[in-house]
């Protein structure tokens, strides 16, 4: 006779198999796959945490309900990033693969361009030298320089030979660099001659360091460094030369070998190394590819931090599917150029970029004219409902008002990918219509090597992260002081937590903040909060983490707060405080200049520079009250709005420590900077309340 756990794995197998062709064999190698089951889904499956006992909450992908993915469904063979790298210069060698703008005299000309076989062969002269000046299997190599060829050469030499690498943001500050290449016991980086300057101001600290490689360097005119100091100095140049002439054999990895230790900057205290294996990696990377599909056609321009997890997972893809990138020049500013002269078909970014082209475009069409206004407000609309209702809209609107805006990003887009943080769904909307193609938007952390959820192809609902990848399952956590449960109607709220092979293997010595977020039964716990949608879709709304309570017991989670207000026309970053010694929250905020001064000039109010208008009394009041008419529109709670505000002409950066590298507000570090400010929204407040009357 069957077990009750036997019973309950066969109700499980009939539920799915009535409604699915996956082999059975699959969930039985699966017998303590967690999920609950309530009925197929379009997206997504939900199973029982626990055969033997438990909730049904669990969700996994519907492209994979009994198994979770752990290898490319078509080449499960390649199990490390070395095996990925090799496949890829066999099947593509003689394609495009790494192109660049900027040539060797530093000036800016066309793209030119390494096939995957010339690839190939550089990062086995690098590797080879790597062996040559004396480093050992597992040694750590640190990379610190913004994207560009030879940072992917150096990758793919760390992954060949079996090297672990650690990318160093070239936006951290020198003491943060060097606490990460002391805790990692790096021994050799490669750098450019820029952040060189860095390195050698602390080169007696750094004692692990053996070998600095100067990208773009010239020997002849590399600083000499002390011979107590026990550190070489060469050119990339010339430790490629050293292994061309002296080839060694490849070293492959194990999947379960570490792969690469990423440093999360965190907002608060030290930076964390994230550590993942290549089998981490290779997981998350082939259940995404199980949504999306490229080519060796298709090319991709690579500008966001290579040092990010986001960005490392693309260029995973990349390889895998023998996709063409093409790398930006190195400055921001010039982005659009690069777009011109490279016209890519793949474009990944963040929403803060995103919301820029939607405000450009946006505030470009109100300033056009009555007629072109409505022409495009008409094709939009017109456009957006067909997209919307699934049938094919009119290739009119296009020529008339939509292969300009495509132009912006080179004219031959057809995917367009977005993560880091919540995309609004007008936004999300708007690039769908404007640029018509696939937008995705996608959902992980690097604790998860990438991706933990993303949006199916053909779903036209905006507002959430998608369905859970492959590579892993979700389920949501009650969070009692937060009054969210898995119980709440219509929608099961809760902290998402993830499991599965994606999920890290620690931070690098320290475990006690490894079990911080990683329970007994191998759930991440992210901090971030999430309801399922119809179908399977998770949507994000709010964060466990950063919260804080106002003095009357309401509980606050200002990142939230923060992206609503964000959708102001004035604002272009905000911060929300605020603390139990008071009731209300107060705002600072980045102006868009442009914006505000457009305001001042229609109000006729007269000025010398920003900060005198950020000043203003009056410019203070017309923002906040756009500031109230945005949360209105979202709902927020009341004392969800902030009260008082303060304006700043200058943004919030990485430069003056007020931003990640990942674009998130620190918030220590705001509440410091800005706690002038703070004290004197609070005591206007205080003294603008009407006193109670005296007995």
């Amino acid at each position: 006779m069957d077990s009750p756990a036997q019973r309950r794995l066969k109700s499980i197998q009939s539920h799915i198999l009535s409604s699915t062709t996956t082999d059975q064999s699959d969930l039985q190698a699966n017998l303590t796959s967690s999920s609950q089951f309530v009925h197929r889904q379009q997206y997504s499956v939900c199973l029982p945490e626990k055969l033997q006992t438990g909730k049904w909450n669990v969700y996994r992908s519907a492209r994979s309900p009994m198994k979770i993915v752990t290898r490319f469904h078509d080449h499960p063979e390649i199990e490390t990033l070395h095996d990925n790298f090799v496949h890829a210069v066999k099947t593509f060698g003689d394609y495009k693969y790494l192109g660049t703008r900027v040539q060797a005299d530093g000036m800016i000309g066309e793209y030119t361009w390494m096939t995957y076989g010339e690839a190939g062969a550089a990062r086995e002269a690098i590797g080879s030298a790597l062996r040559f000046h004396g480093l050992q299997k597992g040694a750590c190599i640190g990379l610190y320089f913004i994207n560009r060829p030879e940072w992917l050469i150096v990758d793919h030499a760390c992954t060949a030979y079996s090297y672990i690498s650690v990318p160093l943001y070239d936006t951290l500050g020198p003491d943060a660099v060097k606490y990460v290449v002391n805790h990692a016991d790096v021994q050799a980086i490669f750098c450019v001659p820029e952040t060189l300057n860095t390195l050698l101001s602390f080169i007696s600290e750094i004692p692990s360091v053996r070998l600095i490689v100067v990208v773009g360097g010239v020997d002849e005119h590399l600083p000499s460094l002390p011979l107590a100091s026990g550190v070489k100095l060469i050119s990339y140049t010339k430790l490629f030369s050293e292994g061309r002439i002296s080839l060694q054999p490849f070293i492959p990895p194990k999947p379960e070998d570490v792969a690469t230790i990423c440093y999360t900057s965190g907002t608060t205290g030290t930076p964390k190394g994230v550590v993942l294996t290549h089998n981490n990696l290779i997981s998350s990377v082939a259940g995404f590819c199980m949504a999306i599909k490229f080519n060796p056609a298709d090319i991709y321009i690579s500008y966001l931090p290579l040092a990010h997890i986001y960005e490392r997972s693309n260029q995973i893809v990349s390889v895998y599917y023998g996709v063409a990138v093409g790398f930006y020049q190195g400055d921001n500013l010039k982005l659009l150029d690069d777009l011109s002269a490279l016209r890519p078909t793949i474009f990944c970014s963040v929403p803060r970029l995103y919301n820029r082209i939607y405000d450009g475009i946006i505030n470009a069409v109100k300033s056009s004219g009555v007629l072109k206004e409505r022409l495009f407000r008409a094709a939009y609309n017109s456009k957006k409902q067909a997209l919307m209702s699934g049938r094919n809209p009119s290739p009119m609107w296009d020529r008339l008002v939509f292969n300009k805006i495509k132009e912006k990003l080179g004219g031959r887009v057809r995917f367009m990918g977005s993560g880091a943080s919540p995309l609004s769904p007008d936004v999300m909307d708007f690039l769908r219509v404007c640029f018509g193609c696939q937008v995705l938007e996608g959902y992980g952390m690097t604790e998860t090597s990438c991706v933990i959820s993303s949006v199916d192809q053909g779903d036209n609902l905006s507002g959430h992260v998608g369905s859970p990848n492959p590579a892993c399952e979700i389920k949501l956590v009650d969070v009692p002081e937060m009054n969210y449960t898995s119980e709440d109607q219509p929608h099961p709220r809760g902290e998402i937590c993830v499991r599965g092979p994606t999920i890290f293997q620690g931070y690098y010595k320290a475990e006690v903040q490894m079990r911080e977020v990683i329970d007994d039964d191998g759930w991440l716990h992210t901090g971030d909060i999430g309801l399922w949608l119809p179908g399977g879709r998770l949507k994000i709304i709010d964060r466990k983490k950063n919260i804080f309570k106002l003095a009357q017991g309401e509980y606050i989670a200002p990142e939230k707060v923060e992206n609503v207000y964000t959708k102001c026309r004035f604002v272009s970053q905000c911060f929300i405080y605020g603390d139990s010694f008071n009731s209300s929250l107060v705002a600072v905020v980045a102006v868009e200049p442009d914006v505000l001064r457009d305001w001042a000039v229609s109000e006729g109010i007269k000025y010398d520079d920003l900060g005198q208008l950020c000043n203003d009394p009056r410019a203070r009041a017309a923002v906040l009250a756009d500031m109230d008419l945005v949360g209105k529109e979202a709902q927020l709670r009341g004392f969800e709005f902030a009260k008082a505000v303060t304006l700043v002409p200058e943004p919030f950066t990485m430069e003056n420590g007020l931003l990640t590298p990942t674009f998130k507000v620190k918030r220590p570090q705001a509440k410091e900077y800005f706690a002038k400010a703070i004290s004197n929204m609070y005591a206007a407040l205080s003294a603008s309340d009407p006193k109670p009357p005296k007995l």
